[in-house]
């Protein structure tokens, strides 16, 4: 099993925007340490540019980032282990406070890459019910081996 995570970001002002211009340069050199980074498998694109953020029918001030790691070690050494930690620590000049969770995490099968329509689904369902072995986050763990047991996962061994 691989982890898939996706994380949401509302952005204070419009992408065009001068006061994103930081966000938008820290772009490349972050998408670079992360495509490097032991334990990355992918990451949803848009293009082949790193500000060619991915388009979805959420609204023009949502960013959304989707990725797949090996583990949950290797996704917190790239979330905090890493010169990511130094531009999400910034996230509060481009991006409002977001009250209801914001990130999301849940196992895939090794190969599967899941399309934003299924991250949003877990999102959502991590807001509704708060945290469980089909939707968790750092603070609110769940083992693979929990995610194995699920009626999905079990169709998906087939």
């Amino acid at each position: 099993m691989h982890l898939a995570q996706l994380n949401v970001a509302h952005l204070r002002e419009p992408l065009d925007s001068p006061a994103l211009t930081d966000f938008l340069d820290a772009l490349a050199p972050i998408y670079q340490v992360s495509d490097a980074a032991p334990g990355f498998v992918w990451r949803m694109k848009e293009g082949d540019e790193p500000t060619d953020l991915i388009q979805h029918d959420y609204g023009p001030m949502l960013v959304v980032n989707l990725s797949v790691w090996e583990s949950r070690e290797t996704l917190w050494n790239f979330v905090y282990r890493s010169a990511h930690l130094e531009v999400m620590r910034r996230r509060r000049e481009w991006f409002h406070r977001i009250a209801e969770p914001y990130t999301v995490m849940w196992w895939v099968p090794e190969g599967h890459l899941p399309p934003l329509d299924e991250a949003v689904a877990r999102l959502d369902l991590l807001r509704a019910q708060g945290p469980g072995p089909e939707a968790f986050t750092f603070k609110d763990f769940y083992d693979s081996s929990d995610a194995a047991c699920l009626p999905a996962a079990a169709e998906v061994r087939k």
